[in-house]
């Protein structure tokens, strides 16, 4: 059989327009995450390098490929706050992945309004529907296979508090479908919403 797949060898270049990497592993939640550094500042930004790794505890992570305000921030203070997406907020999220200086405000930027955390010092983005507060687990530099140290750090944290806003708990399950959920869909620009229309179900097998 001819084998008529586009192959490529990634430290050789992919030969497109643009790496197609983010546009096949998607599309991916989107990490907004809120932190604040030992001196005070308060960063937000969105991360596409994101993900749930574990039940119990929770444990969400988010990958910094450079050394960027959040990872600094972590760093020192151990914690930070994950935001939901939603349709109605995308552009507000997009404000804040401008690159601003250490120190200037997201929230600020974007027209956000801070709500104060219960377990954790770092605010969350009060427009948000959903947001997790956490303590980080752990920060991992991440490494080629090779072994050779890469810029770029895993961060894992413990969700330790989880705040819903009631109309998004449909007899008490939460409405992934009606919450307007975004995700990051690869390309430059590209994005995609979860809505009703998208949803189809499985049941897993017993045996």
């Amino acid at each position: 059989m001819t084998d008529a797949t586009h192959f490529y060898e990634p430290t050789k270049g992919h030969g497109l327009p643009h790496d197609p990497l983010n546009a096949i592993i998607g599309p991916r939640p989107i990490g907004w995450v809120s932190t604040r550094g030992k001196d005070g500042s308060i960063n937000l930004a969105p991360y596409s390098f994101f993900n749930a790794f574990n039940y119990k505890p929770p444990i969400i992570g988010f990958s910094s490929t450079s050394p960027k305000d959040s990872l600094r921030n972590v760093q020192e203070t151990g914690e930070f706050v994950w935001n939901i997406v939603t349709r109605d907020l995308v552009g507000r999220m997009n404000d804040t992945s401008a690159p601003l200086p250490y120190g200037q405000d997201e929230f600020e930027r974007a027209g956000l309004t801070k709500i104060e955390s219960r377990l954790v010092n770092v605010p969350r983005v009060a427009e948000s529907p959903v947001q997790f507060e956490c303590k980080v687990a752990d920060i991992h530099q991440l490494r080629s296979a090779s072994g050779a140290p890469i810029q770029a750090w895993l961060v894992l944290g413990e969700v330790i508090g989880v705040h819903i806003a009631p109309h998004l708990l449909k007899d008490g399950i939460f409405d992934t479908f009606g919450a307007g959920i975004v995700l990051r869909a690869g390309g430059p620009t590209a994005y995609a919403a979860v809505t009703p229309e998208t949803r189809f179900d499985l049941e897993r097998p017993t045996a």
